[in-house]
């Protein structure tokens, strides 16, 4: 599955109101996919585990986590969710935009802690387990937005940000000032991970090559396709085959263009390769997944 796909399935699995910009995801690994790839998104991320246990990784630090644990994810911090030991882990994805917090006008809030936060100028906990100190007391403000969010009470919304606030002022009253802005200890690899990500994003129906890939990062082509299997853990052929063929799974739901013309606007030359591609990764022909929808 590649990331693409994995916001697809999200999409089907929102838990709030679409005119209000907090959603929560419940998910499950091996039984809903078997991991989420490497990605980032200018949104905040909780990744709250509600049962087993997994790997996360957040900036290629890994951390295995258990029932309970919270990780805080920054925008534009690159993380991914694996199964790990074989176990299963139920866990939410709550996904925010930090502008639902602040006012339109200039904001202390703002200014003296999301800012330098974000600026990685302060550090705040961004791992909490049951053994942290305020872990009950930060764990309890999203266990109530989230009984919120089921039960939708009248003016729920302005509950569901007081806890909000609440669980960053648990945080920041746990911050620690930084002399200097602070970088991930591998912040040359995070750069060109993103880099990655969001050239085949804009570029995956062109007729991408390793060459223009290496290119592309400063890499020779053998460089490249070391840094991309360990960072991505697929190879990037496998990686951009799949990236297309979700995005023509996409556009199988949404358009009425012929599966040739999709095929060809998603990065297939030959019909017959990307039909034995598609059936291969849905268990079904173009036009059958189109007629099941």
């Amino acid at each position: 599955m590649n990331i693409t796909e994995y916001e697809n399935y999200q999409e089907k699995k929102v838990r709030s109101s679409s005119s209000f910009p907090y959603v929560t995801y419940p998910c499950s690994i091996p039984l809903d996919f078997s991991r989420v790839p490497l990605h980032w998104h200018d949104e905040m991320e909780f990744i709250y585990i509600k049962k087993g246990g997994g790997a996360v990784t957040v900036d290629f630090l890994t951390y295995t986590v258990r029932s309970g644990d919270i990780l805080v994810v920054l925008p534009g911090q690159l993380h991914s969710i694996d199964q790990a030991d074989g176990r299963t882990m139920e866990y939410e994805n709550i996904i925010f935009h930090t502008n639902m917090l602040f006012s339109r006008q200039e904001d202390v809030c703002f200014n003296q802690y999301f800012l330098p936060l974000m600026q990685r100028q302060i550090q705040i906990p961004l791992y909490l387990s049951g053994d942290w100190e305020a872990y009950a007391e930060a764990a309890a403000c999203l266990d109530r937005a989230d009984s919120l969010c089921g039960l939708r009470p009248p003016a729920y919304q302005l509950s569901v940000k007081a806890q909000l606030l609440q669980f960053f002022y648990i945080l920041f009253s746990h911050s620690v000032p930084a002399e200097r802005p602070v970088r991930p200890a591998k912040s040359s690899s995070l750069d060109k991970a993103k880099l990655i990500l969001k050239y085949i994003e804009t570029h995956y129906a062109d007729n991408l090559t390793i060459k223009e890939m290496a290119e592309v990062c400063g890499f020779s082509q053998s460089h490249f396709m070391k840094f991309f299997k360990a960072s991505f853990g697929t190879s990037f052929v496998a990686y951009l085959k799949e990236y297309r063929l979700t995005m023509a799974s996409r556009l199988l739901l949404a358009s009425s263009s012929s599966i040739l013309t999709i095929a060809q606007e998603t990065g297939f030359d030959n019909l017959s390769y990307f039909n034995r591609s598609f059936k291969a990764m849905y268990g079904v022909t173009p036009g059958q997944f189109r007629q099941g929808s």
